[in-house]
């Protein structure tokens, strides 16, 4: 069994203030080799390079460490070359987080090292200071490495031009699964570059271009790419608020035929009423799609009638997520409709909408008959006594959910007593 020291955190992590663990090693760097260390976790702890030097010598005959996270640090040309040794020569670590490190230019060393490494399996640059010449490093580091399966590149400013290398990478790169590009600056011409490579790219299935100042062009880019890739599950495509419903069309003609998409994220995308119809009809061919998020977008009344009756054709959704949106209580009542013989949705997210006691009352009564929703948000949607209680007592008769949240809402203390005393055995929040 491994000793106690001050930093050891218990099931194989060492972790916890610096100093503490710097002296460890300084004073016996015996208890990074223990069998039972499996990662170290000195995240938000503002390593610099002396650190990682001393860091990475000490891990150099570890034979059991997988995970090693130094985000949220400070490290400079030495501290790359220390940790680009390490992995030249570990055969043990699998995950590597560099996240918020500063390590920007230096990650060329980082990458000459991943050129002969075949443990790595994940790499965590996420605000690493990563630009367009170590985007193209990295590129040249994914043509070559067949063990890297999830690179995490969000939140640096890789551009159009670093989209451009690394998706010559994914044309021929064969051990990509996850790809995070999300706020990188990358507009509609580096969505184009990655629709390119999606279209050949057999390995990679989830893909995150989020906040990325994508457009209703680069929504139709990627769209045609999602028209013949047959490995993408998941795409998120959240915060390209220009995308609107003109790029919801690109995205919905996609839908009518892409067969293996479990997974869109659509959120603040600027969709309205007329988007939500076309995607709306996409989800009536629709018989893969699982989980559709749409937060924060201006669909209405009309855009949930759209959805509910598609809906009623669909029988593959499970999810649908329609926080903040402008859905009234006629909306609701559309949903309402929906709930009463929907046989496969299973979690809808209505908060942040004003469906008020009127629009409660609808999704109250299509709980009666509803026998597979399990998870009902209805956070700051205009509740009050009547709508919540009615509600309430609607779960004295449905067996199925499991979960309801109603939260921020104007709901006096003495109702929500009421409604707290009942003897119901899932989770309530209000």
């Amino acid at each position: 069994h491994m000793e106690a020291y001050p930093v050891d955190c218990g099931q194989g992590r060492i972790c916890g203030d610096k100093e503490e663990v710097l002296e460890e090693i300084r004073k016996n760097n015996h208890f990074l080799l223990a069998s039972t260390v499996t990662e170290i976790d000195l995240s938000y702890e503002n390593i610099e390079d002396e650190a990682t030097a001393l860091i990475c010598e000490a891990l150099k005959t570890n034979k059991t460490l997988t995970t090693l996270n130094i985000s949220v640090s400070n490290i400079g040309k030495r501290g790359a070359f220390f940790i680009g040794e390490l992995l030249k020569t570990n055969n043990t670590i699998t995950t590597l987080d560099l996240d918020s490190s500063n390590i920007g230019d230096h990650v060329s060393i980082i990458c000459e090292a991943l050129k002969v490494n075949d443990t790595l399996t994940t790499l965590s640059l996420n605000g690493a200071d990563i630009g367009e010449e170590s985007a193209r490093l990295i590129s040249e580091v994914l043509k070559v490495n067949n063990t890297l399966n999830t690179i995490n590149l969000n939140y640096n400013e890789i551009g159009e031009n670093g989209a451009k290398n690394i998706s010559e990478a994914l044309k021929v790169n064969k051990s990509i699964t996850t790809l995070d590009l999300s706020g990188s600056e990358i507009g509609d011409n580096g969505a184009k570059f990655i629709s390119e490579a999606l279209k050949v790219n057999s390995t990679v299935v989830t893909v995150d271009l989020s906040g990325n100042d994508i457009g209703e062009r680069g929504a139709c880019f990627i769209s045609e790419a999602l028209k013949v890739n047959t490995c993408i599950t998941t795409i998120d495509l959240a915060g390209n608020d220009t995308i609107g419903d003109k790029g919801a069309n690109f995205i919905s003609e996609a839908l009518k035929v892409n067969k293996t998409l479990t997974t869109i994220n659509l959120s603040s995308n600027n969709i309205g009423d007329n988007g939500i119809m076309l995607i709306s009809q996409a989800l009536k061919y629709n018989s893969t799609l699982v989980t559709l998020h749409l937060k924060v977008n201006v669909i209405g009344d009309k855009g949930a009638y759209f959805l509910s009756e598609a809906l009623k054709l669909n029988n593959a959704l499970s999810t649908l997520n329609l926080y903040s949106n402008i859905i009234g209580p006629e909306g609701a009542m559309f949903i309402g409709e929906l709930l009463k013989s929907n046989a496969t949705l299973t979690c809808i997210n209505l908060s942040c909408n004003k469906i008020g006691d009127k629009g409660a009352l609808f999704i109250g009564e299509s709980l009666k008959l509803n026998s597979t929703l399990t998870t009902l948000s209805l956070n700051n949607t205009d509740l009050r006594d009547d709508g919540a209680s009615f509600i309430s007592e609607i779960l004295k008769m449905n067996n199925n959910l499991t979960a309801l949240n109603m939260e921020y809402n104007k709901i006096e203390a003495d109702t929500k007593s009421k409604i707290k005393s009942m003897l119901w055995t899932g989770t309530l929040k209000i």
